[in-house]
């Protein structure tokens, strides 16, 4: 017997998880969860303090998380968590600039051919090129988002 997948998600520790979340949707073409029903249904039950949540755009969201998912991906809709593929971004307490390669990154690949032109579009929304990489293996190139990841774009 096969065993069932495991559901995962990636988490990527934050210094502003809103403006991760923003970016990466965008970059990803993701939704943004929205976590508001269940925050207020918590709210209203005094199951948690306001102190926890912040107003975002136009909804509120909790403070120290926010998560993107694949729009195609299905949800909660109760608690408006993706059940599939998703970017779940956390607060941490470092105050410094991250400092140190990424242990684990993700690659984008856009459209064939059209490596130049996503590279303009994530700039655009505010990743930086980091370097350009021209391999026998391959061409790619690598970027960080606006708290200083590294990702790679094919």
């Amino acid at each position: 017997m096969t065993p069932t997948p495991l559901h995962w998600k990636l988490v990527v520790d934050s210094h502003d998880p809103h403006a991760q979340a923003d970016f990466w949707a965008a970059a990803l073409h993701y939704t943004v969860e929205d976590h508001s029903p269940l925050i207020g249904k918590l709210l209203g039950l005094g199951a948690v303090p306001p102190d926890l949540v912040i107003e975002h755009g136009d909804r509120q969201a909790w403070r120290d998380a926010a998560a993107v998912r694949h729009p195609d991906e299905p949800f909660d809709p109760e608690s408006g968590t993706g059940l599939g593929r998703r970017l779940l971004f956390n607060r941490v307490p470092e105050s410094e600039k991250k400092t140190v390669k990424n242990r684990l990154h993700i690659d984008l690949h856009g459209p064939a051919g059209e490596r130049d032109k996503e590279v303009e579009r994530l700039t655009a929304l505010g990743a930086q090129v980091f370097r350009h990489v021209k391999e026998p293996a391959g061409e790619w190139t690598v970027m960080t988002d606006p708290e200083g990841n590294e990702f790679c774009v094919h």
